[in-house]
């Protein structure tokens, strides 16, 4: 995921550093409008609107709260644990999602959670911002809590494998969006994955990218903000203690392997600024600024073939392709790899790519609002692609503007936007490496479908997405179609 470009690119005074002192709450702001330009006749995307609500502490939060003793030091070979004394059993509560993707109850008062906390994401200081921004607001809000470190890649996956669920009304993740990426894998891995990822997640930023919680940021009407006042206001989100259901990513790769992704797959410029700027983990989010200038100085092409389900195509034939799953969910929307993907499907030519990017959320970073056009509908998400031929230049004007959300005003020739339901990307020679949520998964032909609706975060509000339903489709005047060599 590239980074806050401005700053670095502008010469501009980095973010403060991270530390102890706490953040002022975001300010709620009035969104700018943004009018969607892309390729000749892709479809635009509708302009944003409304003003967030001003972001501040709920007087009910501090009412009968208790601030709990909790001890510390703990360290044990699964992880390092503070715990306030033994997990209560949560209240009844209803566990399954009804079918249209509605709001459920939201977390009880007093509740009581799980805390996976990387020490090690972003700038190393995760443990030193959970107690110094974190603990106070959860104590006000009588919020409960056991704190687990990780100590390993794929450890918060075998925590949550094998945790037993029911001692927890939540879940919630304290990293980048790897982490979150982990603990939803875990989940579906279970043998129970089915009332496993019922479970209530929340996401506080302390990584690098920090997208999924600077999309939740976004949702609740709060302004952009980063560091500690992104912490500060997901923090107050789970005081609220409100829910809402997201969509997930299943993906379906050529060697068999099937995983899930909460936020996106990127593949070309975005995956390798995101894999090739590990190194620079220790600057924080400003790493993928470093990484975006070294690859724009090297820019590189990659060649493939892309097709895609439209959403809209989706919404006026209602008619799923035969599904086949190695495990879990089905997925209703696509065939398998070695098969040509459904004649409804619209294809992309082969040709060469800077980037493709299939996006859920409203942000790729904290500072890169990438998918102004609005939420997307419950079974859709953003994709994104950029052709060969564009240069430096434009490229980085187009991530610089990201920043406000402004780059589809540029109306770039050469970049493509569309929602889609699900799509197939298939890398040729070779060349070229995916992110998915910002890890590495192996080169080769991918593809993946959106399941709608289907886990909870905690979020600013407790509506839904509109949900995509098939319906009549009537003509309209001003429908645009891509372009000649990519209709179905």
């Amino acid at each position: 995921t590239p980074a806050p470009l401005s700053r670095a690119l502008r010469a501009a005074p980095q973010s403060p550093a991270l530390g102890n002192a706490r953040g002022d709450p975001g300010r709620s702001r009035a969104r700018d409008p943004a009018t969607a330009g892309n390729d000749a006749g892709a479809p635009r995307a509708p302009a944003t609107g409304g003003e967030g609500e001003p972001h501040s502490r709920h007087q009910d939060a501090r009412l009968g709260s208790t601030d709990k003793e909790l001890k510390s030091g703990a360290t044990a070979a699964d992880s390092v644990r503070t715990a306030s004394g033994t997990p209560r059993q949560p209240g009844p509560r209803a566990e399954v999602m009804d079918a249209a993707g509605g709001s459920r109850n939201p977390l009880p008062r007093p509740c009581h959670v799980l805390v996976l906390l990387n020490p090690r994401g972003g700038k190393g200081k995760a443990l030193q911002l959970f107690w110094s921004h974190v603990q106070p607001l959860l104590a006000q809000a009588d919020v409960s809590f056991t704190l687990m470190l990780t100590e390993r890649r794929n450890h918060a996956r075998e925590l949550v494998r094998a945790e037993d669920l029911r001692r927890w009304d939540a879940l919630v993740v304290m990293s980048g969006d790897g982490l979150i990426h982990e603990v939803v894998n875990g989940l579906m891995e279970r043998p129970d994955w089915e009332t496993a990822i019922q479970k209530p997640l929340c996401s506080l930023p302390a990584g690098s990218g920090n997208a999924v919680a600077a999309s939740l940021n976004h949702y609740a009407g709060y302004e952009q903000v980063t560091n500690e006042d992104l912490l500060t206001n997901c923090t107050q989100l789970l005081c609220r203690r409100l829910l809402a259901p997201m969509n997930l990513l299943s993906l379906q790769t050529a060697c068999g392997q099937r995983l899930f992704s909460v936020l996106s797959l990127a593949w070309g410029f975005i995956a390798d600024v995101d894999l090739e700027s590990e190194k620079f983990r220790r600057l924080g989010e400003m790493r993928f600024a470093l990484g975006t200038c070294l690859r724009l100085a090297a820019l590189r092409t990659y060649r493939g073939s892309l097709a895609y389900l439209p959403a809209e195509t989706l919404a006026s034939r209602g008619a799923p392709s035969p599904a086949r799953a190695p495990q879990g969910p089905a997925d209703t929307h696509v065939v398998p790899l070695e098969q040509p993907v459904p004649p409804h499907w619209t294809v992309v030519p082969e040709q060469d790519f800077v980037l493709v990017l299939a996006l859920l959320h409203s942000h790729l970073a904290s500072e890169l609002f990438t998918a102004p056009m609005g939420r997307c509908s419950a079974g859709a998400m953003h994709l994104f692609y950029v052709r060969a031929g564009v240069s430096r230049a434009t490229l980085l004007r187009l991530f610089l503007a990201m920043e406000k959300g402004r780059h589809m005003e540029y109306h770039c020739p050469h970049l493509v936007y569309v929602p889609v339901v699900a799509f197939r990307l298939e890398p040729k020679d070779g060349k070229g490496v995916f992110a998915v949520d910002g890890e590495l998964l192996i080169s080769g032909a991918v593809q993946g479908q959106v399941l709608p609706n289907y886990f909870w975060m905690v979020s600013g509000c407790r509506e839904s997405p509109p949900s995509l339903k098939p319906q009549p489709s009537p003509r309209r005047k001003s429908q645009q179609r891509p372009p000649p060599a990519e209709r179905r």
